[in-house]
C-alpha cells in the first residue's frame, strides 16, 4: 500500500467501478460490496472508492450534496502510455476536459515533460493521466 491513497466518496460504487475498472483499466485489489467499498490499482497508482450512505461515512453531509463531488481535486496518475487509455475513452464517447497535450514543468534547472489528458469520473473527480517524456535542461 502506498503512503498516500485517496479515498473518493462516490454516489454509486458499482457505476464508479465500471468506469475505473472497465474503461480506465484499474484492477480491483479487494472490495467490500456490502459497504460500497473498493480498493483499486493501476500500475503503482492506488485509490479507494467509498459509496455515500453505505457503511461508514466520514462526511455524512455529502449525502445531501447536489452536483459534482470532486470539485477542486485533480489526481495525477502516471501510466506507461496514454494511447490505450485514450482509445478506450473515445470508444465509449467519454468527453475529455483536456485533450492530450505535451507539457513541460520546471523542476529546478531541468524540465520534466509529460503527455497528459484530463477526464472526469462519474462523480466529477478530475483524473489527469500522464505519460513520462523524460527531462531536458530548463529553458
Amino acid at each position: 500500500m502506498n503512503a498516500l491513497v485517496p479515498e473518493l466518496s462516490v454516489r454509486d460504487c458499482a457505476a464508479s467501478l465500471r468506469f475505473y475498472r472497465d474503461i480506465l483499466g484499474f484492477a480491483v485489489r479487494y472490495q467490500r460490496p456490502e459497504e460500497g467499498f473498493a480498493y483499486l490499482a493501476l500500475g503503482e497508482a492506488e485509490l479507494m472508492l467509498d459509496q455515500i450512505g453505505v457503511g461508514r461515512d466520514f462526511d455524512p453531509a455529502l449525502a445531501g450534496e447536489r452536483g459534482t463531488l470532486g470539485r477542486g481535486l485533480n489526481l495525477q496518475i502516471r501510466v506507461p502510455a496514454l494511447a490505450p487509455l485514450l482509445a478506450a475513452l473515445r470508444r465509449r464517447r467519454i468527453a475529455l476536459l483536456l485533450e492530450p497535450e505535451e507539457k513541460w514543468y520546471r523542476q529546478g534547472d531541468v524540465e520534466a515533460g509529460q503527455r497528459q489528458l484530463v477526464v472526469a469520473d462519474p462523480d466529477g473527480y478530475l483524473l489527469r493521466f500522464c505519460e513520462d517524456l523524460g527531462t531536458r535542461p530548463a529553458r
